[in-house]
């Protein structure tokens, strides 16, 4: 099952964008992490939150905090229509907006 919109890879890195409570990446895009950091696992797929489709926020609400969106601390938040744990969700006012795919968990096609 699809969970985003048809997405190109992003080559240009100056569309990042750094802002805290807007937009990680534009629409239509993917971007490969390329190394482990503190959140993100080598190889997880960055896309944003604007392009998630079949997906719901996390059944278990401990997993939902956030003041003006989800804060992404707890655990991964987003899952698939058939409740599979996919990513986590950043939207709150203190992150960049984006979606975080567990590359362990979804594929591209």
């Amino acid at each position: 099952m699809e969970i985003s919109e048809p997405l190109s890879e992003l080559k240009d890195l100056n569309l990042i964008n750094g802002k805290d409570g807007q937009d990680y990446i534009p629409r239509g895009f993917y971007l490969i992490q390329e190394e482990t950091s503190y959140e993100l696992l080598k190889g997880s797929i960055i896309i944003n939150i604007k392009d998630l489709i079949n997906s719901n926020r996390h059944s278990d609400s401990s997993r939902l905090n956030g003041c003006c969106g989800l804060d992404g601390c707890d655990g991964m938040n987003r899952v698939c229509l058939h409740d599979h744990e996919i990513g986590t969700e950043y939207s709150d006012c203190w992150r960049f907006h984006k979606v975080v795919l567990n590359p362990e968990l979804v594929q591209l096609i």
